[in-house]
């Protein structure tokens, strides 16, 4: 009683001093569905764990004359837009199954997804996420990030940019030429850079990631003048500067390639493109802002690697860019999976099971790397895989995939932090399109994906350890956003690799740990082939 009365009193006294109970302003609070950027007042949606604001525009549309320039900023705060729901993808074969909108030269689009709730104060770290597709497909519609803003407490930003022939078309004198979908990329960077701080965002903290094509785009950013002062961070997933695709690798009859090519190299397949559009001469780019989308995209696969150094936007090499020091000094993550190429393998074997042959193994070795092709039979003989095609696979991985990544990895290491990993799990959803008898279903090209991102709406990683390898990396990506070190609940500390040595953290539903990936992937014979 004497409690009670004593309460009373000191409430009493309150009450009669005016005096009133104070509350938290730093309480987190339902952030607004509706926000004021350059692209208009934007009017969103809630779900149970976040807001998302889809489809707005961050450049005006790249249609009739305007097709085949650099982006032009939007400007235009006073537009009232609904937001709740994507914009087109751009221009492409349409994907069965695809969730975003049909596609459409009106495509450059941003989606924005943040935690539901915010502190008034506070200032979210800026993900980026330019998707893969070997520059000819998808839209950031297709990556559904909530999982990563909730769990992650970040905001993200996915990315639509055009793709194909439509992003990188280089003619003689057509300025942007090969750069257009890159351009984008980086336009969608300064849209950033305006407004992020609408949506409780911090333009000052963006961690740039991207996926195949998406990291490739990543990783020529860092090299470009262009992007100085719009990337604080940077997560490359299957995509270095230094990767390299021996002929077959993609496709049987593809001949070797890199994800970049001399704006020569550029500039000759928009020719023969146009060429065989019947747009040749001075006025090829004219003619062909006259014919419709459905005549250019029967070109659209001869784009597939052609973004173009040599220009302004992308003055270098990036290859040669990073292993010159040439590039942003900005915290990485970087790595892959385990086994990359055989999605391609294994895609070109469902199509043709007699794609690869025992019968035709050395052929394959010397087509891809000429007079080692006995050296590399040697160390990848037919008798330790399931059959040719998953040999050969190996040897794509190996010689063009996850060697490269290890060397530019050491390389980048010698400027700032890097972090370096490899996706091992081979129990969870195979999204890459390739399945084949031939090659047993392993760690394919892509099927890291589900483990960040729901696609397509699905989420797809199973419950149980699967779940689990989802949560750490998802803890690892976004605790990098927020801080430049990669970290997660229950999950090991993961080293930084230097110059000398790259630790690499094995990502697997039975247990992270690290790996040696140089001698699994003979990283020491890899190095002393000479590829195209």
């Amino acid at each position: 009683m004497k409690r009670t009365l004593c309460a009373f009193a000191v409430l009493a006294l309150l009450a009669t001093a005016g005096c009133t109970a104070t509350r938290d302003d730093s309480a987190p609070v339902d952030a607004p569905l509706t926000v004021s950027t350059t692209s208009g007042v934007l009017h969103g949606k809630a779900g149970p764990n976040t807001r998302q604001f889809l489809g707005i525009r961050y450049a005006a549309a790249p249609t009739g004359d305007k097709r085949w320039t650099l982006p032009q900023a939007v400007d235009d705060p006073n537009s009232d837009v609904d937001a709740s729901a994507p914009g087109a993808q751009c221009e492409q074969t349409p994907t069965p199954g695809a969730s975003a909108p049909a596609p459409s030269e009106d495509c450059l689009f941003v989606n924005v997804t943040t935690p539901r709730t915010a502190a008034p104060e506070a200032r979210l770290p800026v993900m980026v996420w330019w998707h893969g597709g070997g520059y000819t497909t998808d839209s950031g519609a297709e990556y559904d990030p909530q999982r990563l803003a909730d769990a992650g407490n970040v905001m993200v930003v996915t990315v639509n940019y055009r793709l194909g022939i439509f992003g990188y078309l280089a003619l003689p004198g057509l300025d942007g030429g090969g750069n257009f979908g890159f351009a984008d990329q980086l336009e969608s960077l300064r849209w950033v850079q305006r407004n992020a701080a609408a949506f409780g965002g911090d333009p000052d903290n963006v961690t740039v990631f991207g996926q195949s094509a998406g990291a490739m785009s990543t990783c020529a950013a860092l090299t470009s003048p262009a992007a100085r002062g719009l990337i604080d961070k940077a997560i490359v997933s299957s995509g270095s500067c230094a990767l390299v695709f021996p002929t077959n690798a993609l496709y049987p009859g593809v001949p070797a390639q890199r994800p970049y090519a001399s704006v020569a190299q550029a500039t000759s397949t928009g020719s023969d493109a146009a060429r065989a559009l019947r747009c040749d001469g001075d006025a090829a780019a004219e003619c062909l802002r006259r014919l419709p989308p459905s005549a250019l995209l029967t070109q659209n696969e001869n784009f597939s690697n052609t973004l173009a150094y040599g220009t302004p936007l992308l003055p270098r090499d990036p290859r040669e860019a990073v292993a010159t020091g040439a590039t942003l000094r900005i915290p990485m993550i970087s790595g892959g999976n385990r086994d990359e190429n055989s999605a391609f393998v294994a895609g070109a074997l469902a199509v043709n099971p007699s794609a690869f042959t025992a019968q035709g193994y050395d052929g394959d070795l010397r087509a891809a790397y000429g007079e080692r092709a006995g050296d590399v039979a040697q160390r990848y003989p037919l008798s330790r895989y399931a059959s040719a095609g998953a040999a050969l696979a190996r040897t794509f991985t190996d010689a063009g995939w996850a060697c490269p990544t290890v060397r530019s990895a050491r390389q980048y290491a010698e400027h700032t932090k890097v972090y370096s990993y490899e996706f091992s799990d081979d129990t969870g959803p195979n999204v890459s399109g390739g399945s084949s008898p031939q090659v047993p279903k392993a760690a394919f090209h892509a099927n890291d994906l589900p483990y960040v991102f729901d696609l397509q709406g699905r989420d797809l990683v199973p419950s149980g350890p699967q779940a689990e390898l989802s949560k750490q990396m998802i803890g690892y990506w976004s605790s990098f956003a927020h801080t430049g070190t990669p970290s997660a609940a229950g999950a090991p500390v993961w080293p930084a690799t230097t110059p000398d040595r790259a630790p690499v953290l094995g990502f697997t539903s039975s247990g992270m740990r690290l790996v040696d990936q140089a001698a699994d992937h003979q990283c020491a014979f890899w190095d002393t082939v000479t590829l195209p």
